[in-house]
């Protein structure tokens, strides 16, 4: 190919040309990434400089003040380092373990061993199928979770799931209710603790409003404080993004807070109880023992 000659103005114009268009280029690449950087970083108030969130909400920003976090693991999140799951500061972790009355999470056990070793307090968490009768997931639950003494209490994951393939619909009022409560009860005697409900803003006010008030409750709430998305509910955990970031784990994970201090939180691992219904729930015998200490500094 034959190379055209320019004129020695032509090429120093031609280079001044270039020299803009690449610092520009530069400066809007800056831009960029300091925005991006924005993007994902931690809040100055958050205790937990290593995770972040890669579509952080202002709606939630409170969260990140809380002072215990944890993270809801399942075979999506593929393998997880526990160890530096926990050294990033992750005070404890929902597992899931089934669903409906024939599904396993295909990680939960390995999930379930490794949380342990590296010191990080589980729960095992159950999704309901509402095309499946309330007995036979109940039983199958207990057949594949370990009543573990040392585990946090069982979850109850009620939510809606128009998405399923085979059971998109939704059931009445009184049936759900009836359902839960069946499960729920299944769960405590096979775990000895209470369990937790896990549900979602359109749940809670078709399903579960003033309901099993004894029961602590984990509510998600991605855009606004739990409060402004559910009426008259006390929550024990809030799940505030599921786009966290949390080294140990690849890509995004749901992040969680506990509503108490570093105290309630120890109270909570101890009795297995919200420590706000120690009080209340102990001479049932549904909240283990704690020490004097504890139970003295309860709102502490």
């Amino acid at each position: 190919m034959k190379t055209r000659r320019r004129s020695p103005s032509r090429s120093k114009n031609s280079g001044l040309t270039t020299f803009v268009r690449v610092a520009r280029f530069g400066a809007l690449a800056a831009m960029a990434l300091g925005l991006a950087s924005c993007a994902i970083a931690p809040s100055s108030s958050s205790r937990y400089p290593a995770k972040s969130d890669a579509r952080p909400h202002e709606g939630v920003a409170t969260a990140h003040r809380l002072p215990i976090h944890g993270v809801d693991i399942s075979k999506w999140q593929g393998d997880v380092d526990w160890a530096s799951l926990r050294q990033a500061g992750t005070k404890f972790a929902f597992i899931k373990a089934t669903e409906g009355g024939d599904h396993i999470d295909s990680k939960f056990h390995e999930n379930w061993q490794a949380a342990r070793r590296a010191g990080v307090p589980r729960g095992a968490y159950h999704f309901v199928y509402w095309c499946r009768p309330a007995h036979e997931q109940a039983a199958w639950f207990k057949k594949n979770v370990p009543a573990d003494p040392d585990a946090l209490p069982p979850v109850l994951d009620v939510e809606w799931n128009g998405q399923s393939v085979n059971c998109p619909k939704k059931v009445p009022r009184e049936q759900a209710l009836a359902m839960i409560d069946l499960m729920l009860r299944e769960m405590e005697a096979h775990t000895g603790k209470r369990p937790i409900i896990y549900t979602d803003i359109t749940f809670h006010k078709e399903i579960l409003e003033g309901e099993f008030n004894d029961h602590p409750y984990w509510i998600r709430s991605t855009a606004a404080e739990p409060h402004v998305r559910y009426n008259n509910r006390r929550w024990t955990f809030w799940q505030f993004t599921t786009t966290g970031r949390v080294p140990g784990v690849k890509g995004d994970v749901d992040r969680n807070a506990f509503y108490g201090t570093d105290n309630q939180w120890r109270m909570f691992v101890a009795s297995a109880c919200d420590p706000r219904d120690h009080s209340r729930l102990k001479p049932q015998g549904i909240c283990r023992d704690m020490d004097a200490v504890q139970t003295a500094s309860i709102d502490e």
